[in-house]
């Protein structure tokens, strides 16, 4: 299967450099993946999240993200799923049209 999406590796924040030094590509279900992450934390949706003590509140705006990360073309609407763990952790799934699933934690 060809690179349909390709971008720069981003690993905390930087780029991931290879051995010589040059920045890696990250493509196709990667690349979407790391796409819905930035997208999550460009919507500060996330601070919303950490500053809320509301149980029900949390829950909606969780059900925002989900609704966000289905905004993405990519993504087969439905699929997304926004799970709390432990300590500020959020296990982000959905599920890609063309490459299959795709999971990231975030940490907020």
């Amino acid at each position: 299967m060809s690179d349909l999406y390709f971008d720069l590796r981003i690993t905390g924040g930087n780029f991931t450099l290879d051995s010589g030094n040059e920045p890696e590509r990250c493509n196709n279900r990667e690349s979407i993946a790391q796409d819905v992450v930035h997208m999550i934390i460009e919507s500060e949706l996330t601070k919303e999240l950490v500053a809320e003590r509301s149980p029900t509140l949390r829950y909606d705006i969780a059900q925002q993200l989900e609704l966000l990360v289905e905004s993405d073309e990519r993504i087969v609407p439905g699929t997304s799923s926004i799970e709390e763990g432990v300590s500020g952790q959020y296990l982000i799934t959905a599920e890609t049209w063309d490459f299959g699933p795709i999971s990231r934690e975030l940490t907020v």
